[in-house]
């Protein structure tokens, strides 16, 4: 006699075996019911937690099929001898990604003004833009933005961030990031006259950024009034030795930066 399966299911409508992962922390899954996404902070019996690049938690149970991990369906399990330990940050204080390697870059853009500004960015942002697959690129001016802007032609998925130093009414700066008017490109920018300011003095080690007389250069200015050799390169490298993280940095800056990473990262996947 012939033994028949009792799963008479045919097998082309069965689901196809999908991979347990266990839901270390700092592991980032998305649950696709929602589309929230986060590093896994904590896992108990039944349910995991996930906290969002913001800081924010959400949790959710344990279901087979229940996550997406790096965009392929997965089953969280508990790991086994499992704690709760809380991931480390990045210098943005973001939740770090252990081993995460880097996206393939997106056709999107961040332009920054400034090369001290693009190594700034890079210090404190440098490992979330690599997990988002944004890329940096400096931008030696703003004088012919909206030429530089219409090169590179932004789209729904190739949005166009720029950073842009002293933007505030009635400046130069201002005007020319008005001229600016596709709705995938997005000008931004900090208050002060150099990013050296955005950093926070009380990291730098001085009770304030000096003022500086108007139609002097300011960061030989700066130098001068702070005793420093008048050599900027120097004195930069000196500045951002003390950044150690976003907490170094005037929110004015930080908030900034975050709006053009959200903006970038909105145009769908790399």
């Amino acid at each position: 006699m012939r033994q028949y399966s009792p799963d008479l299911t045919p097998p082309w409508k069965k689901p196809k075996p999908v991979p347990e992962v266990p839901a270390d922390p700092g592991l980032v899954v998305e649950e696709p019911g929602t589309g929230f996404c986060g590093a896994v902070i904590r896992c108990e019996a039944g349910t995991v937690t996930l906290e969002d690049r913001f800081g924010k938690h959400r949790v959710f149970p344990l279901e087979p099929r229940g996550f997406l991990l790096e965009g392929r369906v997965v089953t969280l399990v508990r790991p086994s001898g499992n704690a709760p330990v809380r991931p480390t940050r990045t210098a943005s204080g973001s939740v770090a990604v252990p081993g995460a390697r880097a996206r393939v870059a997106r056709a999107g853009r961040i332009y920054v003004e400034g090369r001290h500004d693009a190594e700034l960015v890079e210090k404190v942002w440098g490992d979330d833009l690599r997990v988002e697959g944004v890329v940096v690129e400096y931008l030696e001016g703003v004088d012919d933005l909206p030429r530089i802007v219409a090169d590179f032609a932004p789209g729904p998925d190739a949005r166009l961030g720029i950073l842009v130093d002293h933007l505030v009414p009635g400046t130069k700066e201002s005007r020319i990031a008005e001229s600016v008017t596709s709705e995938y490109a997005l000008v931004v920018g900090h208050p002060y006259i150099d990013v050296w300011e955005a950093v926070k003095p009380a990291s730098v080690g001085i009770p304030a950024w000096p003022r500086v007389p108007h139609g002097q250069d300011w960061k030989k200015g700066v130098c001068r009034a702070l005793g420093w050799p008048e050599n900027t390169g120097a004195a930069w490298q000196h500045i951002l030795s003390r950044v150690r993280s976003y907490k170094d940095l005037e929110p004015e800056l930080l908030g900034r930066v975050e709006e053009l990473i959200d903006f970038v990262t909105a145009g769908g996947a790399a």
